[in-house]
């Protein structure tokens, strides 16, 4: 059963939001006089909470089985959602479910059933065949950056996931992308396009950076240094090149977090909490961080590696010059190198040191406990300022889970902070506290 269910106009106030952009307008307007919905639009203008509130809007109040789904194509992108969704503070349950962790523990959440279910379709079409939960109240389908999911090798699980849940009545499908070919298994009848794919990163600039080396690692050092002291995201195309460029930035003092699809859970989870909060200015990534988790305003991207399409170009490009905000993008290019055609001709940068980034002023703390032990972000902050005796400007940004929390702080407070919080008690958890 749910509890205080909020309005609209509630929800925005909760999350600090005081209009909704066109496209969320008509995204809404949309779904909720459609059954099958197409919405395209780039990374970061919104789309989340296009498809959220209308969704939100038409749950049923008094039940308490699931009613929606949504597919999305990554865990980073579950665990994001469901985030949102809990920041709305709706009243309604949600819960994520993704591979990488035990299905048993899936189960046990499951157990009292969330009115929106979010995961991956591996493992929701995993929980389908395996009837953990009645689909006779699932009405509302989203397959989130739907065309990823395809393009991962998510089509079977997908078709299952369809096929599985026969008393869907609506579908919305959204991507970044326009004129992509939608499957006939998705089933939607006389869908409703919403395209806004042109907008929201008009104010991009796209430049070259010559390289005298193929190897490009020297030009990548004096770009970054060009560049100075902002937040950034270095795409590569292979998980053996991150790697790569990650000990050539370790042994030249620059500091960075790295994000690839081999990488364990929550190591990936970790490295978008340090960028999140600005332990990191710099993120080295395979395209896999190109598609809508979440990341903080950037001032730049840098194509190490030219991408392989021109889809995954437009993606990178999204991560920068998102609503309402600037950015550059850079191509490295060798000087032998000819660009695809897709990018087309350039303008030349011409590199000046400017300075290297500055090692933050911030890192990040652990703690066990979380959500599920009652333990709110008052409770964390509140420790930290009376028993830590830490100044409010030393206490960064505070991200809880269902059973752990992350938390920033200065760099220079860590020393005398941690022997006064760790093993102490936060409601009635015993939490340790370390630096990751």
């Amino acid at each position: 059963m749910s509890k205080a269910i909020k309005n609209q106009s509630a929800i925005l106030s909760k999350l600090g939001i005081e209009k909704l952009n066109p496209m969320q307008e008509e995204a809404i307007l949309a779904i909720e006089s459609w059954n099958a919905v197409i919405l395209l639009s780039p990374t970061g203008t919104g789309k989340t909470l296009g498809f959220l509130l209308p969704i939100i809007n038409a749950l049923d109040k008094a039940s308490e089985e699931i009613q929606a789904v949504v597919i999305v194509p990554s865990r980073e992108l579950a665990i994001q959602i469901e985030q949102v969704m809990r920041d709305m503070g709706t009243g309604f349950k949600v819960n994520a479910v993704y591979g990488g962790r035990s299905g048993s523990k899936d189960r046990v959440e499951l157990k009292h059933k969330p009115a929106v279910l979010i995961g991956t379709p591996g493992r929701v079409a995993d929980h389908l065949r395996r009837k953990v939960f009645s689909t006779d109240y699932i009405k509302t389908l989203v397959l989130d950056e739907f065309d990823k999911s395809l393009e991962i090798g998510f089509e079977n699980e997908m078709r299952d996931v369809l096929e599985l849940l026969p008393k869907v009545e609506k579908k919305i499908l959204t991507s970044a992308t326009q004129g992509v070919s939608i499957p006939k298994f998705v089933g939607l009848q006389e869908p409703l396009t919403i395209d806004y794919s042109g907008e929201g990163i008009t104010q991009l600039q796209i430049k070259a950076v010559l390289s005298p080396s193929k190897d490009k690692l020297d030009t990548l050092f004096d770009l970054i240094a060009h560049i100075g002291n902002q937040n950034g995201i270095i795409f590569c195309n292979f998980k053996d090149s991150i790697q790569r460029v990650s000990d050539y930035l370790t042994q030249n003092s620059i500091a960075h977090g790295t994000f690839y699809g081999g990488m364990e859970q929550v190591d990936r989870e970790r490295a978008l909490i340090k960028f999140r909060n600005g332990t990191h200015q710099i993120l080295l990534a395979t395209d896999l961080a190109a598609r809508g988790i979440d990341v903080p305003e950037i001032n730049f991207i840098i194509h190490y590696h030219l991408p392989m399409r021109k889809e995954e170009f437009t993606h990178r490009n999204g991560r920068t010059a998102r609503m309402h905000s600037d950015g550059t993008a850079y191509v490295l290019q060798y000087e032998q190198e000819s660009l695809p055609e897709f990018i087309g001709d350039l303008p030349i940068e011409k590199l000046k040191r400017v300075e290297l980034p500055k090692r933050s002023e911030w890192s990040t703390l652990f703690i066990s406990g979380g959500r599920k032990d009652k333990i709110s972000k008052g409770d964390i902050a509140g420790l930290f300022f009376k028993q830590g005796n830490l100044n409010r400007e030393d206490l960064g940004v505070i991200e809880l889970k269902n059973d752990c929390a992350f938390v920033s702080v200065k760099a220079a407070t860590i020393k005398a902070l941690i022997p006064k919080v760790n093993n102490t008690r936060l409601k009635k958890k015993k939490v340790r506290i370390t630096v990751i």
